[in-house]
């Protein structure tokens, strides 16, 4: 598409009017309206502000798309990957990971991934399949990825929490206080110190970097993807060294360094 129908096919995404563009840009309707009927281009200055107001990069606003690609929320249904570790769990007697699936679901109903309709649960299980899928099978591990975000966003406690008192730890090590502008990187510096002194917890928050890495695209504005990739620069490699120290994990660490790696060149390249 050419600038004028890409600023149109945006400002209709966001259900905006010609006359809220203008006002926002401090220009009458009818430039608008002339961008988009291609009489005129913005200058630079206008197209700087447009793709702030769109919350896009300029590339999104002046490269002629060529077709649109069909997306998916989802790779795989939430309740086959419930399937898949219930039935994983029974075959290998893990006991937190039976009693943690359930009580994560349950947690979880109604809930919905940001700026999407897909169910929360199914994050929660992604870690777990991919860990799974990793041939890590540790009880803790697992049901602490199930149970990862229920206190911090379900309203639950530790002491509801249906699991030993390992995979109980783990969850809370994962769960941080809400932060505001002021004391955000004072809590994350804590949280995250904490996480690299457990190698348990540090994988489970690796895993949980890449799937939040793989989706932030669809559920997260610019500015909240460019501070996820200051994040993960700042505090992952003190993670992935203590995943890598453990010999167990050492093939898991390689592939979360390399797909975290690899998700935020691509990103960085695309903004």
């Amino acid at each position: 598409m050419s600038i004028g129908k890409n600023i149109k096919a945006l400002r209709e995404e966001r259900n905006l009017t010609q006359e809220q563009v203008a006002d926002k840009l401090d220009v009458s309707f009818q430039a608008v309206s002339s961008w988009e009927r291609e009489e005129y281009k913005p200058d630079t200055d206008k197209l700087i502000k447009l793709a702030a107001l769109f919350d896009v990069s300029l590339s999104a606003l002046v490269e002629e798309k060529q077709g649109v690609f069909a997306t998916r929320d989802t790779i795989y249904n939430w309740e086959h990957m419930k399937t898949y570790v219930k039935t994983t769990a029974k075959n290998l007697g893990l006991k937190d990971t039976l009693n943690a699936l359930d009580f994560a679901v349950e947690a979880h109903k109604g809930q919905k991934r940001k700026k999407s309709d897909v169910p929360y649960i199914y994050h929660p299980l992604n870690l777990a399949c991919h860990a799974l899928a990793m041939n890590i099978t540790d009880d803790e591990v697992i049901a602490a990825c199930l149970l990862h975000d229920v206190i911090e966003d379900c309203g639950k406690t530790a002491e509801d929490l249906p699991v030993s008192d390992g995979a109980r730890e783990l969850v809370i090590l994962m769960t941080h206080a809400k932060t505001t502008d002021d004391n955000r990187e004072k809590i994350l510096k804590s949280y995250y110190k904490a996480i690299a002194a457990n190698p348990k917890a540090a994988l489970i928050k690796c895993l949980d970097r890449c799937n939040n890495l793989t989706t932030m695209s669809w559920g997260l504005s610019r500015d909240r993807i460019y501070r996820m990739i200051k994040e993960t620069e700042k505090y992952f490699p003190a993670l992935l060294k203590a995943v890598k120290a453990t010999p167990e994990y050492n093939n898991a660490a390689w592939l979360l360094q390399y797909q975290m790696e690899s998700m935020l060149d691509i990103y960085k390249r695309l903004m």
